[in-house]
């Protein structure tokens, strides 16, 4: 089998799917890796280190759809809305798609995806369960970006991040507050914490509690209650707007102490929820610094600006999107452990397996036969249910 590595098409995108020390235990399950020539090359891994661990070099992308029995990537066509529908002619029927697909996103283009045949794995649903988690490529990307959103806060807060005793005096800490308590938001305060600020955070979760606390980060309890606070994959559920408002009502004071405020509050597959206002933000001392991970979905400031780092009320906001892409050597060395793992997982005997009954291909599969084959997204975009189907 042979898994095809094509160079990533999406603007200013530095990753790349799979990285040279994943090729040994590839072949040792049965695959044979092509990479097109330079496509690891912005990540730091040029195409001499592939070739030294068993990989083919491909001249160009036509030549890696062509040959290949699976197609990995970063971005595919779903996530990359810019230039992604340039490959779909290169796609063909039968062959296997892996990355992130935005299954949530525009049914339109799900439905191009699957005219094109190609059975395709989005790595955004991969179950939250211990058998899944070496390929919980979410979490990865959220753990790059967690950290590099505490390095942005600092570069941009006039003032240094940690305690210190000096001959003129004595430098109190900075005050980061992070809301939003998944994979981002706790990377976000362990990072803090080892630059010597003074972390809080807040969640919805009650469960998000204990894992603030054992990072040395200051749990922020609110006396309102979120009704079914988290979905049966561990993720936050949206609440009503009169739980937000009275969030918002509480948070606010916290907000305007702080000095730098990370976001990270997302709601797969919805627009984010405004949790910090504009009035909030007036409350914030000068130089202060938003930097919002849910840019993407609209933003959790109400003043956040997709893509754009902007200066209202003296505060900085930053709209900052796909970050892992700023760390791209070991966001694509993580993602190329999560893909390796779920490849792995797929082989039986040297060649591809895809049994619907196993959880995890079942949660994963996105396409197949030219139609959408993934229930839970089907009903997210109100499709009818599927007839059953075999492995």
């Amino acid at each position: 089998m042979i898994v095809g590595v094509p160079r990533e098409l999406y603007p200013g995108e530095r990753r790349v799917a799979l990285v040279p020390t994943v090729v040994p235990f590839l072949a040792k399950g049965g695959y044979e890796v092509l990479v097109e020539a330079g496509a690891g090359e912005d990540a730091g891994y040029p195409d001499a280190l592939y070739l030294n661990k068993g990989a083919r070099i491909a001249r160009d992308r036509a030549s890696v759809f062509r040959d290949a029995d699976v197609i990995v990537q970063v971005l595919c066509y779903g996530s990359n809305d810019v230039n992604g529908q340039n490959d779909l002619p290169l796609l063909r029927r039968n062959q296997v798609l892996i990355g992130f697909l935005r299954p949530l996103g525009s049914l339109q283009v799900l439905q191009q995806i699957a005219d094109t045949g190609v059975t395709s794995f989005s790595v955004e649903m991969v179950p939250r369960i211990t058998r899944a988690q070496s390929m919980d490529a979410l979490s990865s990307m959220a753990t790059i970006c967690g950290y590099k959103a505490v390095l942005i806060g600092a570069e941009h807060l006039p003032r240094i991040f940690p305690m210190l005793t000096t001959a003129a005096g004595t430098i109190t800490p900075a005050r980061i507050f992070v809301i939003g308590a998944g994979v981002a938001g706790l990377q976000a305060i362990a990072t803090a914490r080892r630059l010597g600020a003074v972390v809080s955070a807040y969640d919805l979760r009650p469960a998000a509690k204990e894992q603030v606390q054992s990072l040395g980060g200051r749990f922020v309890e609110l006396p309102i209650e979120a009704r079914d606070a988290q979905d049966d994959r561990g993720y936050a559920r949206a609440q009503d707007e009169t739980f937000y408002a009275r969030q918002r009502e509480l948070l606010g004071r916290i907000v305007g102490e702080s000095d730098v405020v990370i976001t990270a509050a997302v709601i797969p597959g919805k627009k984010s929820p405004v949790l910090v206002t504009a009035d909030m933000v007036k409350t914030m001392a000068p130089g202060s610094v938003i930097v919002d991970l849910a840019a993407e979905r609209g933003g959790n400031c109400e003043l956040t600006q997709t893509g754009r780092a902007v200066v209202e009320h003296g505060v900085t906001i930053i709209g900052a999107i796909n970050l892992a892409s700023s760390v791209p050597y070991h966001a694509s060395y993580m993602y190329a452990r999560n893909l390796t793992a779920f490849l792995l997982h797929l082989q039986k005997n040297g060649a591809l397996h895809i049994d619907v009954k196993d959880e995890i291909t079942c949660d994963t599969l996105l396409t197949r036969d030219g139609q959408v084959a993934n229930e839970r997204v089907r009903e997210a975009h109100a499709l009818p249910a599927m007839a059953a189907q075999g492995g």
